[in-house]
């Protein structure tokens, strides 16, 4: 009896230290720095603002929002229904807009987006302007949106939602919602790490400008851009590659 007790004892013991184990892991990969779901869209709960978070957009103006490289947001973005909306005039080159009151070096940004069926943008950050880069992805990274399940062409991993573009393939297994449905992004950026979060799950980790970082960057898409990823501090920006896009509750908060 003894020993079948002292048995039953041990697998009790087991069977905890799994359950903890279990939870560190599941810790590990929690969203950061998870927020209140505010009553209202654009707008900061008193959570946030305690956490020093800051608002790139009010709903109402695109107050600090213009064109890459131009003084005013061009007139392929407007202020519609409490959304900052692309309508698609842009493409692989022009329409794209930077937040430019101020540049941002470490930080987690947050925001909520959708896409037209078939749709294709992004998030940039670290953006560096001026007359040499024709286009934000000249220089910055970018945090991949697109429509994953109706987009008309077969796209490779490095294109896929929540990817660090041409760098480094997402897991959003689970995490993708049709055209049209609202998606929730987060991008944490520290020289130590980097992570994106599509909907609650992380679809990405790297570390910038390690080994692993510059060898990818040497023998992938951006080996022919020399200032690609090389910035530590720039502006956020957002991409119009032709198609609608409408972005709300777009919060950062510097690290």
């Amino acid at each position: 009896m003894k020993k079948t007790l002292i048995t039953l004892g041990v697998a009790v013991l087991v069977f905890g230290a799994c359950k903890t184990e279990k939870k560190e892991r599941q810790k590990e990969t929690e969203m950061p720095n998870a927020m209140e779901m505010p009553l209202k869209d654009n707008i900061l709960t008193d959570k946030e603002k305690s956490e020093n978070w800051v608002l790139l957009f009010d709903g109402k103006t695109a107050d600090g929002w213009r064109g890459y490289n131009q003084e005013t947001l061009p007139d392929g973005w407007v202020v519609e229904d409490g959304t900052l909306k692309s309508l698609g005039k842009g493409g692989d080159i022009g329409g794209d807009i930077v937040y430019g009151k101020e540049p941002f070096e470490n930080f987690e940004l947050s925001m909520e987006w959708k896409i037209a069926e078939g749709g294709n943008s992004g998030v940039f950050y670290h953006v560096l302007e001026g007359e040499q880069y024709d286009a934000p992805y000249y220089n910055a990274p970018e945090y991949q949106m697109i429509d994953q399940i109706g987009f008309p062409e077969k796209l490779e991993d490095w294109q896929s939602i929540g990817a660090d573009y041409g760098m480094y393939t997402p897991n959003y297994e689970g995490a993708v919602k049709p055209a049209g449905e609202w998606n929730s992004t987060l991008i944490v950026f520290t020289p130590e790490k980097v992570t994106y979060w599509l909907n609650g799950k992380e679809t990405v980790e790297f570390e910038p400008w390690s080994d692993d970082w510059k060898k990818r960057k040497g023998e992938g898409k951006w080996k022919d851009f020399p200032d690609y990823g090389k910035a530590k501090s720039g502006f956020i920006g957002l991409q119009d590659h032709g198609s609608f896009i409408w972005f709300k509750n777009i919060k950062i908060r510097k690290l």
